[in-house]
């Protein structure tokens, strides 16, 4: 098997992790809290903001302003999988994440998300 075809299998082979991530603005320590099905998905959540298309309007204004330099993107919680069948990856991340906003209170001054509304 030639090099190329070997790497492509080895990140086939890399476990999918979900999570819990973090972007920080250094320069006014503004959170956004965010979670995902596949980290390796962030490469994508970065690119999206570099090109100005991220769907939240106030932290892709200050990405625009401060530059990629003045922001890190770090994961805060792995989800932890169940070998349950009755196991919900997407429910079990959203509570997960409902703890780390509740815990950080990323809102106004403070960050970048919008409070969910309760229905």
């Amino acid at each position: 098997m030639d090099r190329k075809k070997e790497l492509k299998q080895l990140y086939k082979e890399v476990p999918i992790k979900a999570g819990i991530y973090q972007i920080k603005n250094s320069k006014n320590e503004k959170i956004f809290i965010g979670s995902t099905r596949n980290f390796k998905t962030l490469n994508g959540v970065k690119f999206s903001l570099e090109a100005g298309t991220h769907s939240n309007k106030a932290l892709q204004e200050e990405w625009s302003q401060f530059g990629k330099d003045a922001f890190s993107i770090d994961v805060i919680e792995t989800l932890k999988k169940k070998d349950d069948p009755y196991f919900n990856e997407k429910e079990a991340l959203s509570e997960l994440e409902n703890k780390w906003l509740e815990h950080l209170q990323p809102y106004g001054e403070r960050g970048y998300n919008k409070r969910k509304s309760r229905s």
